[in-house]
């Protein structure tokens, strides 16, 4: 039954994925100034010297959020692999393939949408968000098998 829960946390994910990028430019942008707002008045609560603007942090968000984005895909990926008996570097190759074959039709379809545009940095982002957290689960879930022998 996990293997079941597993994928549908991929398509589950994906499809947050395919939301966010539907949004048109100005509800995309709207969304990451709000969240770009919350992290610096967190940042003037901790550090009041600081002398961010929102201006010089939207970049930032932005382009973390499709790395964090795409790190989960990668961990949620892997593991449904990992739980359906596909092991090892099977499981990585095919892991950061999906993800990458992912990125790229996510930017593609935000060529339709207004606004928006597709950018290969972006997929290159997205593609290391993945990468990162297919390694990172591998390497943990590793740790964790020969701390059990």
């Amino acid at each position: 039954m996990s293997k079941i829960w597993s994928y549908l946390a991929v398509v589950l994910w994906m499809g947050l994925i395919f939301f966010f990028s539907s949004q048109p430019a100005d509800d995309s942008k709207e969304l990451s100034t709000g969240v770009t707002e919350v992290i610096l008045s967190v940042v003037e609560a901790v550090a009041p010297e600081s002398d961010l603007f929102v201006d010089h942090l939207h970049h930032f968000v932005r382009k973390n959020a499709h790395f964090l984005i795409y790190f989960v895909l990668g961990i949620l990926v892997v593991r449904a692999f990992r739980l359906s008996e596909i092991q090892g570097k099977k499981s990585i190759v095919f892991a950061l393939a999906i993800c990458i074959v992912y990125a790229i039709s996510d930017e593609l379809h935000q060529l339709v949408v207004p606004g928006r545009g597709a950018q290969v940095k972006d997929v290159l982002i997205d593609s290391t968000g993945a990468f990162v957290g297919i390694i990172l689960y591998s390497w943990l879930k590793g740790l964790r098998r020969s701390s059990k022998a």
